[in-house]
């Protein structure tokens, strides 16, 4: 028995508690460090605002989105995704840009005092492009990346543990908001509250829910807080961590070239080298 164990457990018998390095993923995207696809997604929003024009956003957008999302397999719920949090703000901004550019002389079309312009439409395009770009990118490592993940990842690095939860916390909080809101949505309905039907009758609903998420969100809070100090997050000193993404020399690299590069395109606008 004794020899058995040592055969089945030379970790845990010679190295003590073995750290456990990768975790599988669906995809080979899904499988880059976090920190790759943070700086990718980072460089990429960046990017579009710099290089400016149509032609740089929207190869940024088939390159450095529509690319890795295919690999990864979630190309239809990045653009569901990407389209339900930037068509608000694309909308407004292409009309405002078509309809309100200022100096523009080829007039398109009239509407009583406003009129759209060919230099409004060029602009308010090259605009819809950048949006599409950064919420693309933004979107991309959301779906591709959880959260923990990239904490981790952030702690192997020396990042304070407070800076990562944080971070952790403040990506988390509205899912969770929404969650507890459906549950509570569902309990209310259960006692016989009326969410559905006219405007007003999903206005006056919206009030009975409004308290139990805010107070159960402070007392989420409260229990986490207390969780958490009951497991020393607090006490000085790094953590020993079981488990980090992995990384390679190829990634670092990829990220420092990315980096350069940006900073070389930044500095290329600036100067005026590349108009």
């Amino acid at each position: 028995m004794a020899g058995r164990e040592r055969l089945t457990n030379p970790p845990l018998m010679n190295r003590g508690v073995p750290k456990i390095v990768g975790r599988p993923g669906p995809t080979a995207y899904h499988r880059l460090n976090p920190l790759t696809k943070a700086t990718l997604a980072t460089i990429t929003a960046v990017a579009a605002v710099v290089l400016g024009g149509l032609v740089g956003p929207v190869v940024l957008v088939l390159v450095a989105v529509i690319g890795p999302a295919t690999v990864a397999g979630v190309l239809l719920r990045l653009i569901r995704t990407a389209l339900l949090l930037s068509l608000p703000i694309a909308i407004s901004a292409f009309l405002v840009n078509l309809f309100f550019f200022p100096g523009g002389e080829q007039v398109l079309l009239r509407i009583g005092p406003i009129t759209a312009t060919a230099e409004g439409l060029a602009f308010a395009l090259e605009i819809l492009a950048r949006i599409v770009a950064i919420s693309g990118a933004v979107t991309l490592f959301y779906l591709t990346t959880p959260p923990a993940d990239l904490v981790v990842d952030l702690e192997r690095r020396g990042v304070s543990p407070r800076i990562g939860f944080v971070a952790n916390a403040s990506v988390q909080t509205v899912p969770a908001m929404v969650e507890r809101a459906m549950q509570i949505t569902a309990a209310q309905r259960a006692r016989g509250l009326d969410t559905e039907g006219s405007l007003w009758r999903r206005v006056r609903g919206i009030v009975p829910i409004v308290g139990p998420v805010i107070l159960g969100s402070i007392a989420e809070v409260e229990e986490r807080t207390m969780a958490l100090e009951a497991r020393g997050f607090a006490r000085p000193g790094r953590r020993t961590l079981l488990w980090s993404p992995p990384d390679s020399v190829f990634q670092s690299a990829l990220r420092w070239g990315l980096l350069v590069a940006l900073l070389a395109l930044i500095v290329a606008r600036v100067t005026g080298v590349w108009a």
